[in-house]
């Protein structure tokens, strides 16, 4: 039985790559405010990206995205 209310409820986020990469964990501790903020700019997937961080990193391992899910 899950004990946790909605309000202890932490998030984390994870950056995933459709190559089989494995997914790196970007943040934790979030709330589901912060965790759906995150995910909501442009700069957290490669296919809108402008950063030169994330094209490097598109180049490097293919397509990837960040993604939140609770801890």
């Amino acid at each position: 039985m899950n004990t946790h209310t909605h309000m202890d409820t932490t998030y984390k986020i994870l950056r995933k790559f459709f190559n089989g990469h494995d997914e790196i964990v970007i943040a934790t501790g979030l709330t589901l405010e912060e965790a759906r903020a995150h995910c909501k700019d442009p700069d957290t997937s490669s296919r809108t990206c402008t950063t030169e961080e994330g094209m490097n990193l598109t180049r490097d391992k293919g397509p990837w995205f960040d993604g939140y899910e609770e801890e």
